[in-house]
């Protein structure tokens, strides 16, 4: 099947579930994916079996097969762990689900910089942020914040390196590249493919000076 994005918002395919999400321009939802209370920055995507919830992802995020974003938490310090404490209307009709709840779980919510990737089966706990550039390897869990242009790996996620030097972190964060109009990202598209982070920079950060 090819794949046609558009400008006007997301490209969903087959066999997803969507509650109360936005998407930007450019973005993609793969195969059997599951998000609910989501908003998908521009050109991000998430490719197949996701389970996404209670997030905000930036720009150019790149999310591989069956990656859990913001898997919600049972009420461990009650006496029951069990779903009946807040559906509780699925098992008696005159009672109602514990709305309380529920807003307390959408407003943990996972923050994802932009130009992200999120590896294969990777899982993003409640309130974590993940900075702009990072790398987060395949099946890892992540339990705590990640640096910008940090790769982290492991269960739990810790720091493998940083992806450049600061001074190089720096600049690629004024530059700013993923706020680009659509037109210039396609003037830029050879030297994107061609040039390393740093002769980018360089050839880009001379143009912003003139």
């Amino acid at each position: 099947m090819s794949r046609h994005l558009s400008p006007e918002g997301a490209l969903i395919h087959p066999d997803c579930t969507i509650t109360d999400s936005d998407f930007g321009p450019f973005t993609e939802v793969g195969r059997g994916s599951v998000l609910n209370n989501v908003a998908l920055g521009a050109y991000s995507y998430c490719a197949r079996g996701c389970d996404i919830a209670n997030a905000s992802i930036g720009k150019f995020v790149n999310i591989a097969a069956n990656v859990r974003i913001g898997p919600t938490d049972h009420p461990m310090d009650r006496a029951s762990l069990h779903h009946f404490l807040y559906r509780s209307n699925l098992y008696w009709p005159d009672e109602a689900p514990d709305d309380a709840f529920f807003a307390r779980r959408s407003a943990r919510r996972v923050t994802i910089g932009h130009d992200v990737w999120i590896g294969h089966g990777a899982i993003i706990r409640p309130e974590v942020t993940i900075g702009t550039g990072a790398v987060v390897g395949a099946g890892a869990v992540v339990t705590r914040d990640v640096a910008p242009y940090t790769i982290v790996v492991g269960v739990p996620a810790e720091k493998m390196r940083r992806r450049f030097p600061k001074q190089v972190v720096r600049r690629l964060t004024e530059l700013a590249w993923w706020d680009w109009e659509h037109d210039r990202l396609r003037l830029a598209l050879d030297d994107f493919r061609t040039l390393d982070a740093e002769a980018f920079l360089a050839k880009y950060e001379e143009v912003l000076l003139h």
